[in-house]
């Protein structure tokens, strides 16, 4: 049973990793050099300091960055390690035929407790109908048959696979990541917002406010270059079905976490108190499943220091 929101703040959204313990292939692109490093618990602690609605950073979802099975156990052991960490969306090969045993070693496993959700990088397939491929609805019918959710993470063009997929199984529980990646570095919002509200008269199927900074001008955006992008996910999905995210330290590219949080801030101002409260945490914690335990891990460590 989850529980009420924390009073405090839920990062939906971030990515942590070791580059000495696991390659991240992908950070070889040049213009990522900026965050080709290690990223720990500690050091989102120590970065993510600013206030949203009164809000202060209370738990995380961490979630997986490569397709490859040991992160999400290395990940789902974190978790178990680190209170900060409530919940973690992981990988598995949702094309094999095995996919429900392998779910399942998770989670039997070390803070497979933890594992509340599975995500796969469709924004990286070539296949226009990836998502509806037999044997990813096959895997995905084993995500959902053990009340695991599902992250959906494709681009702007990519959204017409999401909404057969909600169409398809709409016993699954899904939330958009990265509200499907808006082109708001050249401002062209039209086909996204079509499909989006699309995708949103799906009721299994919430939105994660978060990677909107990497989707514009890194260099010169401003709050009113994704104020347009905030309207529409507000209309279409509505304060009960957005979460925060901050997509730390992929963030970092384009201004960091708390600039991040601070515009946040800024975009929450006609949004009444049950509103905020639902988009900071409350959309999370009924997403994610998050327990009561799991809220108070972070506060219990907190009052022991």
């Amino acid at each position: 049973m989850t529980s009420p929101p924390p009073p405090g703040l839920i990062d939906a959204h971030h990515h942590l990793w070791d580059l000495d313990q696991r390659p991240q292939a992908w950070l070889d692109d040049p213009e990522l050099t900026s965050i080709r490093r290690t990223f720990t618990p500690d050091d989102l602690r120590a970065t993510a300091t600013q206030v949203v609605a009164g809000r202060r950073l209370h738990s995380t979802v961490v979630v997986q960055c490569i397709p490859d099975v040991p992160e999400t156990e290395d990940l789902l052991a974190l978790a178990a390690r680190d209170p900060l960490i409530a919940a973690v969306v992981g990988w598995a090969d949702l094309t094999s035929p095995a996919v429900g045993d392998e779910l399942d070693r998770l989670l039997a496993g070390p803070g497979g407790s933890h594992l509340r959700s599975l995500r796969h990088l469709v924004q990286g397939e070539s296949d226009p109908d990836w998502l509806q491929r037999p044997d990813v609805e096959r895997g995905l019918a084993a995500v959902r048959d053990r009340g695991l959710g599902y992250d959906v993470l494709v681009r702007s063009h990519q959204l017409d696979q999401a909404i057969r997929l909600a169409e398809r199984l709409p016993d699954l529980p899904q939330v958009l990541d990265h509200a499907g990646k808006p082109d708001l570095a050249r401002g062209e919002l039209a086909d996204w917002e079509r499909r989006l509200r699309r995708l949103a008269r799906h009721p299994q199927v919430v939105c994660k406010v978060s990677g909107l900074i990497t989707e514009a001008d890194h260099d010169s955006w401003t709050i009113a270059d994704l104020r347009p992008a905030w309207d529409v996910l507000l209309s279409a999905f509505g304060p009960d079905r957005l979460m925060f995210g901050s997509d730390w330290p992929v963030a970092n590219l384009a201004g960091g976490w708390n600039r991040w949080a601070a515009t946040v801030h800024v975009l929450l101002d006609d949004c009444s108190a049950d509103e905020t409260s639902a988009i900071l945490a409350g959309t999370a914690t009924a997403f994610y499943r998050l327990t009561r335990t799991e809220l108070t891990r972070t506060e219990e460590t907190r009052d022991s220091r």
